[in-house]
């Protein structure tokens, strides 16, 4: 039984219609895939769908670090005021305009056998129903012995910060089959994600793991088949299956970042105050984030990854006309348009930063292979076909002097808390 198209926006929230009406999934090539395309004109800064996680988990070391986020939707469980001390190093801190802050704590609620916390009765009760009744650890939670606390104790010794995965996003997948009825519906829609080739499998595993990735895999697997086996996915515990779905993760896992503070600024920035309000204010923000920069670096947000069934049919552009968000401080993925798309159009996101982009073909292109395995050819790069292929040795050298100077790492943190 395939995936019907309908499948592919099965995972839609809101107004789900519009989606289908907006855009249409269609296969491009056999490099390429699939693709995303616009079936009539959507106008720059339309959200084109709101999409909700086939299945997310937050990173391991994440949560180690006191990242504290609802376990099903990664929701902050923070305010923002607990949120500003922790990163800021200052207890007694005290932010204006509380009423800014969307975190209601007397709604959290915590699983009654392991304690793992949710940010409603209504997360709670999605995990359970979708996969935390395999996962759910009871009285061993604290049980080094435990199978799955053997699992993630290995992945944190392999996958070190800044994390790009988590190993719990497969263990979910598979117990999301468990516990499901119709388990083929299920396994045939992760099997819409795209695949790769058993050598860029390898490769994958290489940038996830390092250089000792074949002997960390096989750790993984015989780790996490202990934990999780189930005749129904044999495949995936065998080694080339495992690796497989190690890959399918790597390559269209989906970055989620979540912050009650950056909820916070974005509701003070949208206040209507007096002239002398807003410079205070600003001010406040200002020295806050310069703050934050030197207790906590670059490490701002609850962070973890996804799989989004029908976002990851978008293709890369290094001339973007959408772009992805989380503005709602949880899981919900928001696609917005970034420039006019007509009819036809195909909608791509950029897997590179605001600052990659504006560098050479040549860095791209680099970056764009040894991340994520392709060469790009985007209207940008075709155009740019032509240009001497310089090394990245220049542009690095200029990135360091910017770096000395401060000022782009300070506008880069004040980004990263207000673009969340």
């Amino acid at each position: 039984m395939a995936a019907s198209c309908s499948d592919m926006f099965s995972f839609c929230v809101s107004d789900q219609s519009q989606a289908v009406s907006l855009v249409k999934v269609r296969f491009i090539n056999n490099i390429k895939g699939k693709g995303l395309f616009a079936t009539r004109n959507i106008r720059k800064g339309t959200t084109i769908f709101i999409e909700k996680p086939v299945v997310c988990a937050q990173f391991l070391w994440n949560a180690v670090y006191k990242y504290r986020a609802c376990d099903h939707c990664m929701r902050s469980l923070e305010t923002a005021e607990e949120n500003a001390r922790r990163l800021s190093g200052k207890p007694l801190l005290v932010l204006p305009h509380p009423e800014q802050c969307t975190i209601r704590k007397e709604l959290h609620q915590a699983c009654p056998q392991c304690q793992v916390m949710y940010c409603s009765m209504e997360c709670r009760q999605a995990a359970l129903e979708q996969y935390h009744r395999v996962l759910c650890l009871g009285p061993s939670k604290d049980d080094p012995k435990h199978p799955l606390n053997k699992l993630q104790e290995a992945w944190r010794g392999m996958h070190y910060p800044p994390e790009t995965s988590s190993i719990m996003l497969l263990a979910r997948m598979v117990a999301t089959i468990k516990q499901a009825k119709d388990k083929g519906w299920w396994q045939n829609l992760f099997s819409q994600f795209c695949s790769r080739t058993a050598n860029e499998d390898e490769e994958i595993a290489h940038k996830l793991l390092g250089d000792k990735f074949k002997g960390q895999l096989e750790l993984l697997r015989g780790l996490f088949s202990a934990a999780l086996y189930d005749d129904r996915v044999s495949k995936w515990f065998t080694p080339e299956g495992f690796r497989a779905l190690f890959a399918l993760v790597g390559t269209n896992g989906q970055g989620v970042g979540t912050s009650s503070l950056s909820q916070w600024v974005h509701g003070c920035d949208a206040l209507d105050l007096r002239a002398q309000e807003r410079d205070q204010l600003d001010g406040f923000i200002d020295q806050l984030y310069k703050d934050i920069e030197k207790e906590t670096g670059e490490f701002l947000n609850c962070e973890g990854s996804g799989l989004y069934i029908l976002q990851s049919c978008c293709n890369h552009s290094c001339m973007p006309n959408a772009e992805t968000s989380f503005p709602n401080n949880n899981f919900l993925l928001h696609l917005t348009a970034v420039a006019d798309i007509e009819p036809g159009e195909e909608i791509c996101i950029s897997y590179l930063d605001c600052c990659q982009r504006e560098r050479s073909r040549h860095s791209r292109q680099k970056i764009l292979r040894e991340n994520y395995l392709f060469t790009c050819s985007c209207p940008k790069c075709l155009d740019q076909a032509d240009d001497p292929d310089l090394t990245s040795e220049d542009e690095d050298e200029d990135d360091d002097e910017i770096d000395a100077e401060g000022e782009t790492e300070e506008a880069e943190l004040e980004d990263e808390m207000t673009d969340v």
